[in-house]
């Protein structure tokens, strides 16, 4: 069965990208009686306020066509930041070499958050280089992950 993302990525996808922006990652987040649905997306030169405008207006149109939310809901939609969402294991492989966080559903090694270097991806397994010993992750266990961005001094 696929989750409300899923969903909501497979019938916004296309009109985005006619948007001309690719559709990076969706969270939804409830708080309380109320869902935050996150739509972050990108495009080269980077992603100004008015393509969040535009995607915004776009997916919040073809949301309430389909209905697929029942309840009360918040859109938001955004630049993936510097602290960059890891959603698709295309995207862990686009960032090999960077520094990441990783956010398990089942810890490892008696934890859930890690970060490290990420020194490859082959197959669904993703390896870390934490205090200098690699540590491999299944990519179906991570829940959340993202870049750690430093800045040059």
């Amino acid at each position: 069965m696929a989750t409300l993302e899923q969903k909501i990525q497979e019938l916004v996808q296309g009109s985005i990208e006619a948007l001309g922006c690719e559709l990076v990652g969706i969270e939804c987040q409830r708080s309380g009686r109320f869902l935050t649905v996150r739509v972050y997306i990108d495009k080269d030169g980077g992603v100004s306020v008015d393509d969040c405008a535009d995607v915004s207006r776009e997916v919040s149109a073809l949301m309430d066509v389909e209905d697929l939310i029942a309840d009360k809901y918040n859109l938001e939609v955004s630049s993936p930041g510097l602290d960059r969402p890891l959603f698709t294991l295309a995207h862990y492989q686009r960032f090999v070499g960077q520094e990441i966080a990783v956010h398990l559903r089942v810890p490892v090694l008696d934890r859930r958050k890690w970060s490290g270097k990420l020194d490859s991806v082959e197959g669904d397994m993703i390896t870390l280089i934490v205090d200098g010993n690699p540590q491999v992750f299944a990519f179906g266990n991570i829940q959340k992950g993202n870049i750690i961005y430093k800045f040059d001094n």
